[in-house]
């Protein structure tokens, strides 16, 4: 039997329900892309408000004492810098500095009089305070898109000798954007004003720095951080 061809080589007895079935298929496959894209934007939405939550709370304690007041944004910023002159890529820094922004929000969990204490804490006190990077860790654990930020604020207080907290951890079995954060945290804490004592002058932090540095710090970080803090732009 001859088989008859239309003008366009489809063949008139089939051709034209194999393109329009292609034509549904191809209009399926590109309304599955815009579900997708309108998922992933909601996605996006959700973290952000979630973050942005976990931020107000970060801010509502900070603003209780006047001596933490805008530390934690200068520890973010401190670590963005860093992160970038360390060579981390742009997802790796954004979550360092998220983590910067958020590491001290387990400090939720510490009463108030231990946080506001005029003087050195006691051993009690300081048992209190050592359990804010686990709150920490803990209140942002169940958000899996900031999983490894949760990292970072359970670590800020590990030590590159292993004397840190919670977990005693050594070296590079610290996380990387962890040892980052606690260098930024270091510095601000030594040139800020506390309850107990006043703030250093910035050489003179600096300076306790490259001591640490190989001992409770990481001497990358340190490096990176005296070179970028001599040239008066940690905190751009």
């Amino acid at each position: 039997m001859a088989v008859r061809l239309s003008a366009d080589g489809t063949t008139a007895d089939g051709g034209e329900d194999l393109a329009a079935a292609y034509r549904r298929l191809n209009a399926a496959y590109q309304q599955s892309l815009r579900y997708a894209e309108d998922v992933r934007k909601l996605y996006q939405q959700l973290q952000r408000g979630i973050y942005q939550s976990l931020l107000g709370l970060a801010n509502a304690l900070e603003a209780k004492d006047c001596y933490t007041r805008g530390h934690s944004d200068r520890v973010s910023r401190s670590s963005r810098r860093l992160s970038a002159m360390l060579g981390l890529g742009a997802h790796e820094i954004e979550t360092v500095r998220q983590a910067g922004l958020l590491h001290d929000i387990g400090k939720i969990g510490v009463p108030e009089a231990v946080l506001r204490k005029q003087g050195p804490l006691d051993p009690g006190e300081w048992d209190e305070m050592r359990r804010h990077p686990l709150v920490g860790a803990q209140i942002v654990a169940p958000f899996e898109f900031f999983a490894d930020g949760a990292q970072m604020i359970r670590h800020h207080h590990e030590r590159w000798d292993g004397s840190g907290y919670p977990d005693g951890l050594a070296g590079v079995a610290i996380p990387l954007g962890a040892r980052i954060v606690a260098v930024a945290d270091v510095f601000d804490a030594l040139t800020s004003d506390r309850p107990y004592r006043r703030a250093m002058d910035t050489q003179s932090a600096i300076e306790h720095l490259i001591a640490e540095a190989g001992r409770t710090l990481d001497e990358d970080v340190v490096a990176a951080f005296v070179g970028v803090a001599r040239s008066g732009s940690i905190v751009d």
